[in-house]
């Protein structure tokens, strides 16, 4: 069949698709990649296994065959951390794909301290380590959410330890792998589920320790970042003192191991009740007190004389009233005899400088028609009608003109 343009009339042949695919495979060579093995099994000395990349959900499946693996001077199993020279192969037969791997080697631990590093160095800039992002626990969760291996002795140790202290304690399980190419997206997925739980008041991520390669999972930026975004206080309980997890630094609480992790969210109902009972007894004992003090001052009040003869001061204040009463009476009727003689005095004076004691004598006042006082004789000529007012009652006149004095002899 010629090799040109397909089309439905001109197909190409499977086979020849195929010997194009490894032709072209072929010609990419040798390359170096990293990843996690995830999958490390042997048949009749050769192995077969897969590869995930570290950050992304990519995986390829490897081959290593009985002649490169005895040239390996290291131990590999399923979630080492690994560099791997790799060549494509097609196998046209079967129409697979699969990496033929040359060379394997560990990627050195310091590497994956360096990037660990590099990673706490970027989140702890970014404030995810911060004190003040730090919940308090619920004091007594009625619901506690757990993320841990199903059947794990993790699993065991928080249940049993939880339940000893606090038998009422609910738990919402939400199983995940904990180690694994499955760990990251399935523990991810368990935070977010119990996280979105209106009832779940605090979620326990519990593992029972491991080596460190086996602990990358909680390291992961994928899981530090949900445990972050949690509305629900987390508490990272991994178990492992020497090397500790990112989701250590995130997390609310950091419990040394599942049992401690149990311990520091779950109340002891045997020691609660024994500090109300201290605090019911303390209070007892203080109210007393209290009680006994103030009966003590109730009975000094009473024994006062003004409590214990109350009268004598409705007594003594009545003799002092009756004498300020007269005294005020004394006063008041000297004030009005004086004040009787000044009101006298000051009538007579009155009397003495009024007009009408004038008139009383004889006089008169003479006004002329507009109402002027006539106090000169050329005021009122001849003619000039004259008012007088005399001691009692008035008189009109009319004026003749001036007269002679009749003092004049």
């Amino acid at each position: 069949m010629a090799e040109g343009p397909t089309t439905r009339e001109t197909p190409w042949s499977v086979s020849m698709l195929s010997g194009k695919l490894k032709e072209y495979l072929d010609r990419l060579g040798t390359v170096w990649i990293e990843g996690e093995v995830t999958q490390w099994g042997v048949s009749a000395g050769n192995v077969y296994g897969k590869l995930k990349d570290l950050d992304a959900d990519a995986t390829v499946s490897f081959t290593i065959w009985s002649s490169v693996r005895a040239r390996l001077t290291e131990q590999f199993k399923q979630g080492d951390h690994v560099v791997a020279a790799v060549k494509p192969n097609w196998w046209v037969k079967g129409g697979s794909l699969t990496m033929q791997v040359f060379d394997v080697r560990h990627v050195g631990l310091g590497d994956l301290l360096e990037r660990l590093e590099r990673l706490r160095a970027q989140l702890r800039s970014e404030g995810l380590f911060d004190a003040d992002r730090k919940r308090r626990l619920p004091f007594l969760p009625a619901v506690v959410g757990l993320v841990t291996g199903r059947d794990s002795d993790a699993e065991q140790d928080v249940l049993r330890n939880a339940r000893l202290r606090w038998p009422a304690v609910e738990f919402r399980m939400a199983y995940a792998s904990v180690q694994g190419d499955r760990a990251v997206p399935e523990v991810v997925r368990a935070i977010e589920r119990l996280d979105a739980d209106p009832e779940v008041e605090v979620i326990i991520v519990a593992r029972g320790g491991g080596d460190f390669q086996n602990l990358l999972p909680f390291s992961d930026e994928r899981v530090v970042r949900a445990a972050a975004a949690s509305t629900t206080p987390i508490v990272s309980a991994i178990g492992h003192e020497a090397d500790r997890p990112l989701l250590d630094d995130v997390a609310d609480l950091r419990a040394s191991t599942p049992t401690d992790a149990a311990k520091r969210v779950v109340p002891d109902v045997a020691e609660e009740l024994s500090r109300v009972e201290h605090a019911r007894t303390r209070l007892g004992m203080r109210l007393t007190e209290v009680l006994a003090r103030e009966a003590d001052r109730i009975g000094h009040l009473r024994s006062r004389p003004a409590l214990a003869t109350p009268t004598w001061i409705v007594d003594r204040r009545a003799e002092e009233i009756t004498r300020w009463v007269a005294r005020g009476a004394d006063l008041t009727e000297r004030m009005l005899e004086r004040q009787h003689s000044n009101v006298a005095s000051l009538r007579g004076h009155l009397r003495a400088l009024s007009p009408q004691a004038t008139l009383d004598r004889g006089y008169a006042i003479v006004q002329d028609a507009s109402g002027h006082v006539v106090t000169e004789a050329d005021a009122a000529p001849d003619g000039e009608l004259l008012h007088l007012t005399l001691a009692n009652g008035s008189l009109a006149a009319q004026s003749r003109g001036e007269a002679s004095d009749p003092r004049r002899p």
